[in-house]
């Protein structure tokens, strides 16, 4: 009897702690709002910046669109909070956002110290530097003496500090909190460099008086892996933010668009079937509709679309793939099964 006893409340102290794992405070406030509230960028054309209009767009601006659709169906209950470098970390663990989705680098003390989760990489990126042609400079190991426009508080301004150090260069920081101040500061001359990730170099050059006038240095000093990020304490709204980027993902791979998923409903074949919702479970175990991952491809797309709406090579961005190709295509894009 004692050993049944046991057995009992083993039982019922598992099914306690799935209960708890599965209270989603987080995600409780985000449905009580009616809306997800995304920290993002604010001044990265491509990735976060509103359009002349108004309106939001970018791959950051995107991805928290697609939880929203996972969470609400509605792609557009979400609303957008601009932060800066310094503002991001702070602004998540306060609750002032559900979710960050700005161009964020995963690394050990932000997952620990910080308190924060990262999710699955939305865009794997390196740092570079952009400077006027003018000056004719061929190559980062050039830029010794060089003045250089520097974010505070992030990876970026580490990575020039090493990379100068290392290669016994001296350099001048011209530290500027605002991406869109620094920019300014960069195009008006009061700095010789521009550091920052690729893509948002290339972002910032988009938006120059005359793009053509500045050059991104060949190097790559550094890895950034930029993805979304919640705080400790949810595992449930951890798990729904990282299976909507997965959810797009796995859709390209998968050949799934928003213009041929309606059609992709009919399928038989039962990857297809599991992935879209037609056969249940999924959303069950993520706490949600079971439609969850056909709103996110029907109202956003999938990763490739979203990508080559916002940046890709027939964008005034112009980014190749590369490294954010599917992995069937020798990129680092990889889903793991939706089962």
């Amino acid at each position: 009897m004692r050993l049944k006893r046991l057995m009992t409340l083993a039982v019922g102290m598992s099914l306690l702690a799935v209960g708890f794992a599965h209270a989603g405070a987080d995600l409780d406030a985000v449905k009580k709002k009616g809306f997800v509230q995304a920290g993002v960028n604010g001044g990265v054309f491509g990735f976060g910046m509103p359009d002349e209009k108004g309106v939001w767009k970018g791959l950051d601006v995107d991805t928290a669109r697609a939880v929203a659709a996972a969470v609400f169906g509605d792609a557009k209950k979400v609303k957008f909070t601009p932060l800066t470098a310094q503002q991001r970390f702070t602004a998540l663990q306060s609750g002032e956002i559900d979710l960050l989705t700005r161009n964020a680098t995963r690394t050990l003390s932000r997952e620990t110290s910080l308190g924060l989760n990262f999710v699955t990489v939305n865009y794997y990126d390196g740092q570079g530097f952009m400077i006027a042609k003018k000056l004719g400079v061929k190559s980062a190991k050039e830029l010794g003496g060089a003045t250089v426009c520097v974010l505070p508080g992030t990876t970026t301004e580490q990575n020039a500090a090493d990379f100068f150090r290392n290669n016994k260069m001296q350099w001048k920081p011209v530290v500027i909190e605002s991406t869109t101040e620094l920019a300014k500061t960069f195009f008006a001359g009061r700095c010789d460099v521009l550091t920052s990730d690729a893509s948002q170099l290339a972002g910032t050059r988009a938006v120059a008086p005359n793009p053509k006038d500045y050059i991104i240095l060949p190097e790559i000093i550094s890895k950034e892996p930029l993805a979304p990020a919640v705080r400790h304490g949810d595992d449930q709204w951890r798990d729904i933010v990282d299976f909507s980027v997965l959810a797009m993902i796995n859709a390209e791979e998968l050949g799934i668009t928003s213009q041929n998923v309606d059609e992709k409903l009919k399928s038989k074949d039962p990857i297809v079937q599991r992935f879209l919702g037609v056969t249940e479970g999924n959303g069950k175990a993520l706490g949600l509709d079971e439609k969850f991952v056909y709103n996110i491809i029907k109202q956003v797309g999938n990763y490739g679309e979203v990508f080559e709406r916002n940046v890709g090579v027939n964008t005034t961005l112009g980014i190749e793939r590369g490294l954010n190709a599917l992995w069937t295509n020798g990129g680092l894009m990889y889903s793991p099964p939706f089962k």
